[in-house]
């Protein structure tokens, strides 16, 4: 697979997961467009960053603007910024619970209509990262999981509405080993017992998600939307 040529923004793609997907588009050839709210150290090749809260007003047309600045186009864009602190669901302000709907949820249908246009006109995709908290239980966390379980339904919705121009797919992301691991999961004796109850044995990593992302945004995979993989 290629993307030489092509545009593919990432949201978020400054650390973590998608770093992962921002060093393997940067890999294939593509121009990549990245946001956050920290400007990383260093970035890989053909890579842009602008600073920004994505869950601000503006934020997914300025995103847009400055894509089409550095490149004149917008064939993928990954909605893969998200998160939330876990909080008991008894005790979640108004506030946080807005502000984690708002970066997993509205700011990827917000950024979907900004891209919409472009994405119309070079025939691209969206790939939206949702997790396994979409599909599961997820006490401690209820507004994450309720908005990731909406991002799917999103991408559902958005893959036969703006079909045959637009596909659109999901990915649902299990237990991903990062730079915040050990924290979220323990540390390593934590780690390793997750581990050990998964089919590889292991936890995955942002390359592995950085793959199914490349396959999805394949325009040569010109049949798969509506995924959730």
């Amino acid at each position: 697979m290629t993307f030489t040529n092509k545009t593919v923004i990432i949201t978020g793609g400054s650390k973590g997961i998608g770093r992962g997907i921002t060093e393997r588009f940067s890999a294939a050839g593509a121009n990549v467009i990245i946001c956050g709210r920290r400007e990383p150290e260093s970035l890989p090749a053909n890579t842009h960053f602008i600073s920004l809260d994505i869950r601000a007003d503006e934020a997914a047309q300025a995103l847009v603007d400055f894509a089409l600045e550095k490149t004149g186009r917008i064939d993928t864009v990954i909605n893969n910024a998200g998160g939330g602190p876990p909080v008991a669901s008894a005790e979640a302000s108004h506030n946080l619970t807005n502000k984690v709907i708002a970066l997993n949820l509205t700011a990827p249908i917000f950024l979907s209509q900004a891209a919409y246009p472009h994405l119309k006109k070079s025939g691209g995709s969206i790939i939206n990262i949702s997790s396994v908290s979409a599909t599961r239980s997820s006490p401690g966390s209820i507004a994450y999981g309720a908005a990731k379980a909406g991002l799917l339904a999103v991408t559902t919705s958005l893959a036969m509405e703006w079909a045959p121009d637009i596909r659109v797919n999901a990915i649902i992301v299990g237990l991903v080993k990062t730079e915040a691991s050990e924290d979220h999961y323990g540390g390593p004796k934590g780690m390793k017992f997750l581990a050990e109850a998964l089919p590889m044995k292991r936890m995955g990593d942002p390359s592995d998600i950085a793959k199914a992302c490349l396959f999805l945004a394949d325009e040569t995979n010109s049949y798969v939307s509506g995924a959730a993989l």
